[in-house]
């Protein structure tokens, strides 16, 4: 079995209400969204990319209509991002670090140097936003799905709607940390 990083007891599950990994014990049969202490985020975030995500899913950039496939997405866009937290992001735990204790310069530096490989065309976003997002839409190759105006916090509500279909913006700052949007 490929190794995930998690201590000894610990394992990678599929919560089928929320579709998203989970961290279980079965010995304890202790249950939790974020990794457990002592998680090797490095080997974690390989395993996750490898078992755990979406490979086909990319966002569509357009608006839709009312006579889209579900016919609930007028006025919505559909967007990924790859999110970057920090210390003093809202919640500064993600599925790759049970505690986030980076600062906001190096969680920039960071996404700067991604932003640079998705510019370059060495990498797309949601290739990146598989192993390096702190946002549980990693799985899914950082996608959002649709989503309308007041769904979002306001920054990034503000610059996805600014984009057009296929741009990526620069970093956006928002309560939960710093993001790099595709729409």
């Amino acid at each position: 079995m490929a190794e995930t990083g998690l201590p000894p007891g610990w394992e990678v599950r599929h919560s089928n209400s929320k579709n998203l990994p989970y961290y279980f014990h079965p010995d304890t049969k202790e249950s939790r969204w974020e990794p457990p202490a002592n998680t090797d985020p490095d080997k974690l975030k390989v395993y996750m990319g490898q078992y755990h995500s979406s490979s086909g899913i990319r966002p569509s950039g357009q608006v839709a209509s009312a006579n889209g496939a579900n016919g609930t997405t007028e006025g919505k866009i559909r967007a990924a991002h790859l999110l970057i937290k920090h210390k003093e992001s809202r919640r500064p735990s993600s599925w790759r670090e049970a505690n986030i204790t980076r600062s906001k310069e190096d969680a920039r530096n960071t996404l700067v140097q991604l932003e640079g490989r998705i510019r370059s065309g060495g990498s797309s976003l949601g290739d990146l936003a598989v192993t390096e997002s702190d946002c549980s839409s990693a799985r899914k190759r950082g996608d959002l799905g649709f989503f309308g105006k007041g769904d979002m916090q306001k920054e990034f509500e503000e610059a996805a709607f600014a984009l057009r279909p296929g741009e990526v913006s620069s970093i956006v700052e928002t309560a939960s940390g710093l993001h790099l949007i595709e729409r």
